[in-house]
This record gives structure tokens, C-alpha cells and sequence, in this order.
């Protein structure tokens, strides 16, 4: 999957809850690519957990499973 889709103020929105006084471009986008890998393999895990469990729709529980 190559379209990313989170965007860049919540990376910072993110990073200034956790206590960051300012936030440079570079560390918002590296944060982004970070959470957007992670989340797609988490997608794809869950994917998989529902396609198992004979589902088409991929529930929260699904998703909870793959992240750990």
C-alpha cells in the first residue's frame, strides 16, 4: 500500500500532547511513516483474524488481536 494517509498536524497534535515544546518537519513525517507502517500491519493481521474466522467485516476485536 503506498498512499498514506495520516496527517501531518496530528503527528504534531501527538507529539505536543506528550510534552514536545515544538516539532520540527522532519520528526512529524518520520513519526507518520513510523504509525502508518504499524498500522498497516496491524490492518493485515486483522484482515487475516476475520478472513480465519470465516468474516468478511474485520471487527475491533480483530484488530485488538493483531496488535498484540
Amino acid at each position: 500500500m503506498s498512499k498514506r494517509i495520516l496527517p501531518l498536524a496530528a503527528m504534531e497534535k501527538i507529539l505536543k500532547t506528550c510534552g514536545a515544546k515544538r516539532v520540527s518537519d522532519k520528526a512529524k513525517t518520520a513519526l507518520k511513516e513510523v504509525l502508518e507502517d504499524i498500522a498497516e500491519d496491524i490492518a493485515t493481521s486483522a484482515i487475516r483474524f476475520a478472513m480465519h474466522a470465516g468474516r468478511k467485516t474485520v471487527k475491533a476485536k480483530d484488530i485488538k488481536l493483531a496488535a498484540k
